[in-house]
């Protein structure tokens, strides 16, 4: 077995609540500094104001009976008050499952359900899809929004009662905190039970090759019911003594805007935002030169738009690598490990293998396979999922990723596609990225998405759906040529006002797969 370790060691598990740790971050400074800040609104909250909502919502659901064993929903965008809900509810000794606002009725019902949530907490905008959500569950609803009772709801406000002193005690390794879904490729989205163990090492550990400073501010627009927004943004940042800037959905001139007005050092995002940035003619309209450091995780980033933002912005691009059962970080670029297409190496406390698919042994050196990953971070399995959790989890506590990765000799890690979305063509394999990473390099290509389409002989066509800057699809042949090797070549290339994302940023395929051709 040929197992790659961190190289920044192991770290120190520190028995704190996940809200013990933020109350740590907040403690770091004036209590007076404005820790949460509206982009939309202007809504602000200081540090102080912070922990004592989080204090005085905790000991009020610890009254209604909604603490220890009870799973709270959230239902709602970026906003300073979601931060205060969420950890309310983790400091009272609940389990959170955090929801997709986007989501339509029926989806908000599967995932209420399925993770047995007793309390809905939503804002004003997504009422009505609460509400035909929970019908016939008998299910309450609180309103963040909400100054009084309406429709059978009730405002959030009337759950705030004395502050509770201490974290309601809970087991921090097996204990389910956060109940995020993650879709995967295939079926409907299965709930990741994730600990306060999980979550608060996550944390530190992604701090090692990505430090945040006491006082700095960052955009939050990456959502904070998906992994990505809740640890790397609002526990990452808050644990670190840091700020927030909270966007509710992504306007470009919003977030260029704060970036100029705070001077902001580092900003996280996914690719489609990357892209923006490395195009877009507003970006030149902003003093972005406060911006030193450009960290883009959840999708692949090609070493085109990462040079393009570098040179573009003058700052360091570089890529990290999670997932939702991994809490999310177990890789980070930073010096010494900052080679063009690398996620990086591991964070600390973090093993890997490679693993070939069809041996199941491990690679050679250098060689790819399927990314195992092992670490306290990792996931405590699926809820009420035995059998999905038994397929992700190998023996000994590794986790497959589905990940198709590579390691070289430095520890640099890179991400080559999803296994279960490699194209088979001519016995060889194709991994979209490669091929979407190339079309990127194109004038006159904004976005793109490739996938294989069967044909009469079982094998797959590449096929490469773009967004162009004049709605035509441009001749791709001698671009491609110089760039590709002939059976990675798109077959068909269609032109389409958009490429279909999920909230992360993860091209949507089997929204493509499941469409008809366009000129069909």
């Amino acid at each position: 077995m040929t197992v790659y370790e961190s190289p920044h060691g192991q770290l120190e598990l520190r028995d704190l609540s996940v809200t013990e740790r933020v109350f740590e971050g907040l403690a770091l400074g004036d209590p007076d500094r404005i820790v949460l800040s509206d982009a939309v609104t202007g809504d602000t909250l200081t540090a102080a104001e912070l922990e004592a909502d989080i204090r005085a919502l905790a000991g009020g659901l610890c009254e209604a009976g909604w603490g220890a064993g009870a799973t709270i929903a959230i239902l709602a965008p970026n906003m300073p008050a979601y931060v205060t809900v969420f950890h309310g509810a983790a400091f009272a000794g609940a389990t959170i499952t955090t929801i997709n606002p986007s989501y339509t009725a029926p989806e908000v019902a599967h995932q209420l359900q399925d993770s047995g949530a007793q309390l809905l907490v939503t804002v004003s905008a997504a009422l009505e899809t609460a509400q035909a959500a929970v019908s016939g569950m008998d299910m309450p609803i609180a309103v963040i929004d909400g100054d009084g009772e309406a429709n059978g709801a009730m405002p959030l406000s009337s759950l705030m009662s004395a502050p509770l002193a201490a974290q309601v005690p809970v087991d921090l390794d097996t204990h389910v905190l956060a109940l995020p879904y993650s879709s995967g490729t295939t079926g409907l989205p299965k709930g990741v039970m994730l600990s306060h163990r999980n979550l608060v090492v996550n944390v530190d550990q992604a701090l090692v090759p990505v430090p945040v400073y006491p006082g700095e501010m960052t955009v939050a627009f990456l959502p904070f019911f998906h992994i990505y927004g809740l640890t790397v943004m609002m526990n990452m940042y808050l644990s670190a003594g840091a700020g927030l800037v909270t966007m509710p959905r992504f306007d470009l001139e919003t977030l260029l805007r704060a970036i100029q007005d705070h001077k902001m050092r580092m900003l996280c995002l996914v690719p489609p935002v990357a892209l923006v940035l490395a195009k877009h003619p507003l970006v030149e309209e902003f003093d972005l030169s406060a911006l030193n450091v450009v960290i883009s995780g959840a999708a692949p980033l090609g070493s085109a738009t990462t040079d393009a933002i570098s040179t573009r912005l003058g700052c360091t691009a570089m890529q990290a690598y999670g997932m939702t059962e991994m809490s999310p970080v177990s890789h980070a670029c930073c010096d010494g490990y900052l080679k063009p297409g690398s996620i990086g190496a591991l964070v600390p406390g973090t093993a890997a293998r490679i693993v070939v698919p069809e041996t199941g042994q491990d690679a050679a050196p250098g060689g790819k396979g399927e990314l195992w990953i092992k670490g306290p971070q990792v996931m405590l399995g699926y809820h009420g999922n035995p059998a999905a959790t038994a397929e992700t989890m190998a023996e000994g506590g590794w986790l497959r990723t589905g990940d198709l990765a590579s390691v070289d000799e430095n520890g640099s890690f890179a991400i080559h596609d999803r296994l279960k979305e490699l194209i088979k063509m001519h016995g060889f394999q194709v991994a979209p990225a490669e091929v979407e990473a190339v079309l990127l390099e194109h004038p006159n290509i904004q976005d793109a998405a490739v996938l294989g389409r069967a044909d009469d002989t079982g094998d797959e066509a590449v096929v490469a759906y773009v967004v162009t800057n004049d709605g035509q699809v441009p001749d791709l042949a001698a671009h491609c040529e110089a760039r590709l090797a002939h059976y990675k070549h798109p077959a068909k290339v269609y032109s389409v006002d958009a490429i279909p994302k999920s909230a992360s940023g993860k091209i949507l395929r089997r929204v493509l797969r499941d469409a008809a051709a366009p000129d069909a």
